[in-house]
């Protein structure tokens, strides 16, 4: 069966595109050449705003010209009219070419927006409740690429042959989660290899009101087919528990576009590579690779490493990565006809959730993606294990492993172990300032899943619980919710103490504890982790909240005993004991700016 390569550092996907069309709108921000202040230069490089240094030079002198004193008015009433005239035309025509160019520009984006293919973002019976909101009310964003394997057009079918599939449910064998920061301050990357089995949720076609059955018998890939890429987002939030915000998908023909309208895409191989059943064909070295070619490189898994999908993701890796950087470089988009045509490309490529169905939608989804800094970009392919059911064919996550890196995203930690630790010179109280008694909570019940109902009573068992325990205005609120971690939030700073008072007596771990202002007071939502019993399933390597155990003015005893169980130390889940913040070796980690990174070729597929 396959084995995860020891080649850190090979990866890219379709979603390139997705991101492409992001980053495409914020590549016109490249540095523009500095404008010489000296008159008559056109700056460096030959700028077009340095030709306006002498022209503003010209018009001063101009204005200089005519002023000779009050002689320069006697007589010149005929020219001043003339004067008065013609500039009364100019602007006049000006307005007009302005209205011209704002109409144009106005139907040139309904034109762009009447590109893009919109389908609904979730088809499942159940969506995760969105991601919190952290201290400074930011939240960060999860957007699903999908590539499709769709041979539903003429030009699909030239590029992806297969003519005898034309008429089968397009397959998603690409699917890359791209997660940005709530300070949008670093990305993670995760890729799922097509033939990892999971399970997949009911999911109902939105047109034609078809259902289709549950199953954890299938592939991820074959989700796309039961209604869309709807029913792909429900089975990711049910495999990792992260929210989708957005999804994107590409196809064939789309990939081909998008890498012309780039200039092409530098990747690099260990040895000469011919793959027959893609048909990339490379010599050893550094290629840039545009067109059908780039295409090739995506979808082949024949060629490199093992030859299995998980090379492919690896490849997929290497691509993306330096399309993101080209795309923030601004070197291949430096002209309206270039950006005109990555546009073009780029709308008619896609299809999107509808609240992404729009270019101001994509733009500024871009504008967000673009502040990251390349090197705080970290691609991982899900940690794997052989399936138990089918071990020549298929994978399935890698228990604790896949855990951890999914626990990271969720909680919104960087997947380099870069996070910058807050050097807070006014830190909020960990002890309670208000009586136990006069801590109000509401508690919520966020277990239920896309596979699973909600589990009966939690929101008012633990409600109840925290009133023997001496929280009397700890309440239940039967609004549904959903979510994977259990959580507790507060709205102001200073009620950190009593949300960790609230969270020792339930055995939470202090990485549960956050500080939003979405809510208007302390909150607690029982997630899918913890479905029963009212002591917090702790698993190896977790630790409690810490604090004094008390509250003002009064002794709790009860607070003292150690919690039975807790979630891991900042957000780390099952099967990590270490405790660090960073995702695991066996996700084969790569920094966006890693240019070393060489696809290792299959010596199957060598020439």
């Amino acid at each position: 069966m396959r084995q995860s390569s020891g080649v850190r550092g090979e990866r890219a996907n379709e979603p390139h595109e997705a991101k492409q069309s992001g980053e495409s709108k914020g590549s016109k921000d490249a540095k523009a050449p500095k404008v010489s202040g000296t008159s008559g230069t056109s700056g460096t490089g030959g700028s077009d705003e340095g030709k306006g240094a002498k022209d503003e030079k010209g018009a001063k002198e101009s204005d200089g010209a005519g002023s000779g004193g009050s002689g320069s008015i006697s007589g010149g009433g005929p020219r001043r009219r003339r004067i008065g005239r013609i500039a009364r035309w100019t602007a006049l025509g000006l307005s007009l070419l302005i209205l011209g160019v704002s109409a144009a520009g106005y139907f040139y984006y309904e034109h762009l927006n009447g590109n893009i293919r919109k389908n609904k973002l979730n088809l499942g019976d159940k969506q995760l409740d969105r991601s919190v909101a952290n201290a400074e009310g930011q939240r960060p964003l999860n957007i699903l690429i999908l590539g499709s394997d769709s041979r539903g057009s003429k030009e699909n079918v030239a590029l992806g042959g297969a003519r005898d599939d034309a008429d089968r449910p397009p397959l998603a064998d690409v699917q890359m989660l791209v997660h940005v920061s709530a300070d949008r301050s670093n990305m993670s990357v995760i890729s799922v290899p097509r033939d990892t089995r999971v399970t997949i949720p009911k999911c109902t076609d939105p047109e034609s009101g078809k259902v289709y059955k549950g199953t954890d018998r299938q592939i991820i890939n074959t989700s796309l087919g039961n209604g869309g890429p709807g029913c792909t987002v429900a089975t990711w939030e049910e495999l990792t528990g992260i929210p989708i915000d957005h999804f994107m998908m590409i196809d064939f023909s789309g990939v081909v576009n998008m890498a012309d309208a780039v200039g092409g895409v530098p990747v690099c191989v260990d040895a000469n590579v011919y793959d027959d059943k893609s048909g990339l064909r490379l010599t050893k070295g550094t290629h840039t690779i545009k067109g059908k070619q780039a295409l090739q490189w995506l979808r082949t898994r024949h060629g490199f490493e093992d030859g299995s999908d998980i090379g492919r993701t690896h490849a997929q890796h290497m691509y993306m990565n330096a399309m993101v950087r080209q795309l923030k470089s601004g070197t291949k988009l430096t002209d309206p006809g270039q950006l005109t045509g990555l546009a073009e490309a780029a709308t008619k490529a896609l299809t999107v959730d509808k609240d992404l169905g729009s270019v101001k939608a994509l733009y500024e989804l871009g504008n967000d993606m673009k502040r990251v800094p390349s090197g705080r970009i970290t691609m991982t392919t899900m940690p794997w294990a052989t399936d138990p059911q089918n071990p020549d064919a298929h994978v399935v996550p890698k228990p604790g492993d896949a855990d951890k890196l999914f626990s990271l995203v969720r909680n919104d930690i960087a997947l380099d172990g870069k996070d910058k630790k807050k050097d807070d010179k006014n830190p909020p109280p960990t002890a309670p300032v208000t009586r136990k008694s006069d801590i109000a909570v509401t508690v919520f019940n966020g277990t239920g899943t896309a596979v699973e109902p909600p589990a009966t009573g939690r929101g008012s068992d633990i409600a109840a619980f925290l009133v023997k325990e001496g929280f009397a205005k700890a309440t239940s609120d039967s609004t549904p919710r959903a979510q994977a971690d259990t959580t507790i939030t507060y709205p102001r700073a200073t009620q950190r103490g009593d949300a960790l008072a609230v969270a020792k007596a339930l055995g939470l771990p202090e990485s549960a504890v956050r500080h939003s202002p979405e809510v208007q007071q302390i909150t607690l939502v029982v997630g899918g982790d913890w479905r029963k019993g009212t002591a917090y399933p702790r698993t190896e390597g977790d630790e409690p909240a810490a604090g004094p155990s008390g509250t003002p003015g009064e002794k709790d005893g009860k607070g003292d005993k150690d919690p039975k169980d807790a979630d891991g130390k900042s957000g780390q889940k099952k099967g990590d004991g270490k405790g660090d913040n960073k995702a695991p070796e066996s996700s084969d980690p790569l920094n966006g700016d890693d240019r070393s990174a060489c696809m290792k070729v299959n010596t199957l597929n060598r020439f």
